[in-house]
């Protein structure tokens, strides 16, 4: 008697013109199972979510089944639902405005046998239902805005279940995680087991290796379009042996020199900073260095990139600067830039491009008063910075004027980096540069990182990502509210995490297993 499998994606090909995007793609998923779907941007993984939701229609020769039942090729969504699969997107997809019991019922409204209006009797109860079955104590009533981070992940996997019977379906998370806070990460993995508990099966799409090892049960890896690595159990290997899949070729380390910069370079000094939970706090970066800074998440280290280039106003404090002394409250960006300063913010999307636009703008949005004119703008020196950065950082783009929001999101944020390096700064600021990118794309970015110190720019790297810091910072700072920076000097991030969890409250508990943070290897 043949196994029963949840889902058998058997031969799925597709291809764009002349692009093969898929090519004779297997994805064989079990009942009751965390089964990971990783690889690099690029590699087929969001294509073959979407074929297997309706979203593509994949090429001829391949076949779908869910619970042994045939599904048509090209699915349809209204199909696809009705035999159970449902998809969580990176964005969750609720609507603040709406109730808990609303954002439940998109898509699938109850509707009065008679009268065609919504029954919002028997909807609510379904959301009640839905909550219930995975103990929830959420009121259906509640708008969604005013839902914690954690509440509005359990709305939405409430949603993906309604019309599921327990122990049935398939939820697809097209990288919901990186909607969450890091400190959320874990609550959300305690849910995804209880839906699994049910027999109910799981497809998580995610950058993240250690969520994958530590959350999935197996992997498939894909990598150009073809299966890597299928149904790999993650038991059985580390995120190198995952790294190895997705690239084809190991993943050497971006540790960048051997030196530290003279104690004597030029810095920039900020002294005395009170901004949002800061009061206080003295940081120097010496050109030619690189310092991290991190702590807790939450405890307001996080607001400092943003008070120290005038992004956000700050209470107190001073920079110095080339000479140069400015209150930190009447800094702005503009002030900053001048100063030799540039940010590269955590939000790619909210903060950091402009997606409509192409590679080539956003690069030159930066320089455009400086480099231009009232009356002219060239487009030689754009074309020229624009074609500089993509073979600098390896962005990999059809060219200069390929919209930004046509990339994936490792070249996007590569796009971000390269927009601030253009400006030539002494200083660069940065937020989680490695936030929810591929292994490939982290190594790239920590290299240019390492590359820019060795050119004499200083550098501040503001992340809680151990293994990130650990392999290019000179130095690293921790921070623990009310108490003095403690300043480590290690590569291991083991020793990193001690002085994170352990400094200031000594009764905090330090993780086995961090599962928060982006892909390291």
């Amino acid at each position: 008697m043949a196994t029963l499998m949840r889902l058998e994606a058997r031969g799925i090909s597709k291809t764009f013109g002349s692009n093969t995007v898929l090519s004779d793609t297997d994805l064989v998923i079990r009942p009751g199972e965390i089964h990971a779907l990783i690889g690099q941007n690029g590699s087929g993984k969001s294509t073959l979510v979407k074929v297997l939701t309706g979203y593509h229609a994949p090429d001829e020769g391949g076949s779908l089944r869910l619970d042994n039942t045939a599904l048509a090729l090209p699915v349809q969504w209204r199909d696809a639902r009705q035999a159970g699969i449902s998809v969580v997107h990176q964005d969750l997809g609720l609507l603040d405005h709406l109730s808990v019991s609303e954002n439940i019922g998109i898509g699938g409204y109850v509707v009065h046998p008679v009268t065609r209006k919504i029954d919002w009797s028997a909807q609510h109860e379904i959301a009640r239902q839905v909550l219930g079955r995975l103990d929830l104590d959420i009121d259906p009533s509640t708008p969604v805005g005013r839902l914690s981070a954690a509440e509005r992940a359990e709305v939405a996997i409430a949603r993906a279940l309604r019309d599921q019977r327990p122990g049935e379906g398939l939820v697809v998370l097209d990288e919901a995680t990186r909607a969450l806070p890091r400190e959320e990460l874990e609550h959300f993995h305690t849910l995804l087991r209880r839906v699994v508990a049910e027999g109910t099966s799981v497809l998580m799409v995610s950058h993240n290796l250690d969520e994958v090892l530590s959350v999935s049960d197996r992997v498939t890896v894909l990598r150009d379009g073809k299966v890597a690595g299928a149904g790999v159990r993650t038991a059985d290997v580390d995120e190198a042996d995952l790294a190895r899949l997705m690239l084809g070729k190991s993943v050497d380390s971006a540790i960048r020199r051997a030196g530290s910069p003279s104690p004597d370079a030029e810095a920039l000094v900020i002294t005395g900073l009170a901004t949002e939970g800061i009061e206080g706090l003295d940081i120097t970066v010496r050109a030619g260095e690189v310092v991290g800074l991190t702590g807790l998440p939450g405890s307001g280290f996080e607001s400092v990139p943003y008070a120290i280039t005038g992004a956000r106003q700050a209470d107190a404090g001073t920079l110095e600067v080339g000479g140069q002394t400015t209150p930190l409250a009447r800094l702005d960006v503009n002030r900053a830039v001048r100063h030799g300063i540039a940010l590269v913010p955590e939000g790619r999307i909210r903060e950091g491009l402009a997606l409509e636009l192409s590679l080539r703008d956003n690069i030159a949005l930066p320089n455009l008063r400086r480099r231009g004119r009232l009356w002219h703008v060239a487009r030689g020196w754009q074309e020229s910075d624009s074609r500089h950065y993509i073979d600098r950082l390896d962005i990999k783009t059809t060219g200069p004027q390929a919209l930004v929001k046509e990339l994936s999101g490792g070249n996007q944020q590569k796009v971000l980096l390269g927009k601030w390096l253009s400006v030539r700064p002494d200083y660069l600021v940065l937020h989680e540069p490695t936030q929810a990118v591929d292994v490939g794309a982290r190594r790239d970015i920590l290299t240019t990182i390492g590359e820019a110190a060795d050119r004499g720019i200083g550098v501040l790297h503001v992340s809680i990502e151990p293994s990130d810091l650990v392999e290019v910072c000179d130095r690293i700072l921790v921070f623990h509210p009310g108490q003095p920076l403690v300043e480590l000097r290690t590569n291991d991030p083991d020793e990193l995490l001690k002085a994170i969890y352990a400094g200031g409250s000594h009764d905090s508990p330090l993780p086995a297993t961090p599962t928060a943070g982006a892909t390291h290897v």
